[in-house]
């Protein structure tokens, strides 16, 4: 059956000291959880900077907090960032409690520097919701269901230890990247030998001025005479400054308040931007970058990506050092090549869905297959993740898979039956009845794998099974003993081994 849409609060501020980029990422991701069948929100205050706009082109409802009327001197002893949220954590946790306490929420999410653990367990409390926080500084404790990290670490439980945080589900690294799902099919960019044109994007505040930097460096130093465009938004302060040196400059031009840049990173053969979260936008379509260090908390992006040879790095705002930069690459194609390939295979553009999948996954329904769902099946079952483990590992025509479909969908001892979690289907149950008894085959979209789908699909089977209509007594199910994540969805979803490839459970009847 499918069930009821509940909201979801996205928390996050803009402001001149954090920048829109928090607001940005979740927005970007309120589009998918949209998909994933919930209702987003944005729950913000004004600190200087209005997303209204922002927040409309998205299609996502405002709840905005009051503004401070006086300045807020953090306590010792608060988080680094406290001074950003303009507010104290109590008073901002009761006020988006007040904002939010008629809704019929979930989850909360929290992308916020200033806060920590004790914000967290306030929202918990008094609204009755998990909590998910997006977080990359490891700088505080946090106490999460889920907790979101799209930058590079080696071990991401192991960067998080040291605060003392409780967390469910920890999702770290570039797969996670929160950005716009446009970016999953939008244009990647075509390599060219030459730097024809350069795109900056520093950032939609740019409170260090290196847009204009880049542009004199670019100019003055390098002597480079192509076409530059700088992106930026109505929320940076030096705009007026920003357009009056472009328009002097004659072939410089100024991109503002766009919903998306993905186009504007791929029509450039070099991109200069800083080491935020537009960082894993640019590697997705493939951007040969030189990456500005321009706040410590930019620093683990800048040197991850420099490491693997995604960006060139570049310390600070320093014309010289832009310069410097600039002409290395401009020279060495091959290097940016590398940034290129290396980019792309990093990020995919799935992140958000990927997030929003396993927000939304209490949701997971299921319905009964049809002729329509064949296609993406077919991708699904020949997937080599898929393949690896199935008594047959060799890959299906498409033609034989197409009749096999029909012949299943018209056996009736044979049950097909989609997942779903809001408008994403995101696997196949496939049940065949022998009497009483049923055998379960499970496989999940590849581009979802590891999210802990196997275990909900099981839970919504049992529900389907034991509702009375089907029959079905118990389940059975042939496992490889190699693949444990299968073995541990079955064994946490009641099934217990019965030889060595052989599972089962007895339903409730």
């Amino acid at each position: 059956m499918k069930p009821t849409p509940s909201c979801v609060a996205l928390r996050a501020d803009a402001s001149p000291q954090a920048g829109i980029g928090h607001v940005v990422r979740c927005l970007s991701l309120a589009a998918a959880l949209r998909d994933a069948g919930l209702q987003p929100c944005l729950v913000t205050r004004r600190l200087g900077i209005d997303v209204g706009k922002l927040a409309e082109l998205f299609g996502i409802e405002l709840v905005e907090l009051p503004t401070p009327r006086t300045e807020f001197v953090p306590a010792p002893g608060e988080p680094p960032h406290a001074r950003w949220a303009g507010v104290g954590a109590d008073t901002d946790a009761r006020e988006t409690a007040a904002a939010l306490r008629d809704r019929l929420l979930s989850w909360v999410l929290i992308d916020h520097y200033a806060f920590d653990a004790r914000w967290h367990r306030t929202i918990s409390q008094a609204l009755g919701v998990k909590i998910a926080v997006i977080d990359d500084l490891a700088d505080r404790e946090h106490e999460a269901d889920v907790l979101i990290d799209h930058n590079l670490a080696a071990d991401h439980a192991s960067k998080f230890a040291p605060t003392g945080s409780s967390i469910g589900r920890l999702l770290g690294g570039p797969r996670f990247a929160l950005l716009n799902p446009a970016y999953r099919d939008a244009a990647r960019y075509t390599f060219s030998e030459r730097v024809r044109s350069v795109g900056i994007f520093v950032g939609g505040t740019d409170p260090w001025q290196a847009s204009t930097m880049a542009l004199d460096a670019l100019r003055s130093l390098c002597g480079f005479c192509g076409p530059v465009e700088i992106a930026t938004t109505s929320a940076n302060p030096h705009l007026q400054a920003l357009q009056s040196r472009c328009q002097a400059d004659g072939a410089a031009s100024l991109l503002v308040d766009q919903p998306g840049l993905q186009d504007f990173y791929a029509r450039h053969d070099l991109q200069i931007g800083a080491g935020g979260g537009a960082a894993w936008e640019r590697c997705c379509i493939g951007a040969p970058t030189l990456l500005l260090t321009l706040a410590n908390n930019q620093r683990a992006v800048v040197e991850g990506l420099h490491a693997i040879g995604a960006v060139r790095a570049v310390e600070g705002a320093d014309p010289a050092a832009i310069a410097g930069a600039f002409a290395e690459v401009q020279r060495d194609p091959e290097a940016r090549r590398r940034m290129c390939e290396s980019g792309r295979a990093l990020v995919d553009g799935l992140g958000t869905r990927r997030v929003a999948v396993v927000i939304g996954a209490q949701g997971l329904y299921l319905r009964p297959a049809t002729e329509a769902d064949a296609g993406s099946c077919y991708n699904w079952r020949n997937a080599e993740s898929t393949r690896r483990y199935s008594r047959d590992p060799s890959p299906v025509a498409l033609d034989g898979h197409l009749r096999w479909w029909a012949t299943a969908l018209a056996d009736p001892w044979r049950h097909l039956l989609i997942a779903q979690v809001g408008r994403n289907a995101v696997g196949v149950l496939r049940l065949d009845r022998a009497g009483v008894e049923a055998e379960v085959s499970i496989y999940i979209d590849p581009e979802l794998t590891g999210l802990g789908l196997g275990r909900r699909m099981l839970e919504a089977l049992e529900l389907w099974a034991s509702a009375g209509l089907s029959g079905i007594q118990t389940l059975t199910a042939e496992i490889d003993p190699r693949n444990g994540s299968s073995e541990a969805a079955f064994a946490a979803s009641g099934f217990h081994r019965v030889g060595p490839r052989q599972w089962a459970r007895r339903l409730a009847v």
